[in-house]
């Protein structure tokens, strides 16, 4: 039994695609209901064609329209592509899920919601990269916002 799980294992790594890792830390404006700063921060695996991620994101409140702060902490799955294209651009598109909290001086209100985006991946220097993304938010339950959209630009290391 012991031998066959690490013959298993052997055949295992010796056809094992490479895989890549990336952190990003971005900022942007959440334009829902108006446009208010969005700071945070993702850390990422891809195997090929295929990534995972975690992402946590902070929008600030904006008392004079009513806006309120939202944090998000995400997973999502990537679909991007195996190389980078023409002048080493690399595009994928997410989709995923997990919590959100928004609160304001009247409302504090925490609960589930996806998001869908995409994006591209340019090329800076050595492991460095600009990251650009567009994400849709869908937050379920008592959100006085349910669909905000958030543009952001970051920074984003290769590993």
């Amino acid at each position: 039994m012991i031998f066959g799980v690490l013959l298993f294992v052997l055949f295992s790594m010796a056809f094992a695609n490479p895989v890549f890792a990336d952190a990003t830390l971005f900022v942007g404006p959440n334009q829902t209901p108006t446009n208010r700063p969005t700071a945070g921060a993702s850390l990422g695996i891809s195997l090929l064609i295929i990534g995972f991620e975690f992402e946590y994101a902070s929008a600030q409140e904006d008392p004079p329209t009513k806006a309120p702060a939202l944090k998000t902490s995400m997973f999502n799955v990537l679909v991007q592509t195996p190389f980078s294209s023409l002048s080493g651009l690399q595009f994928y598109a997410t989709a995923g899920g997990g919590l959100y909290r928004e609160q304001s001086v009247e409302n504090l209100t925490t609960g589930i919601g996806s998001n869908v985006g995409g994006g591209v991946k340019v090329p800076l220097t050595g492991p460095f990269r600009l990251r650009l993304d567009y994400r849709l938010f869908s937050l379920r339950g008592s959100a006085s916002y349910p669909r905000p959209q958030r543009i952001y630009a970051g920074i984003n290391l290769s590993f």
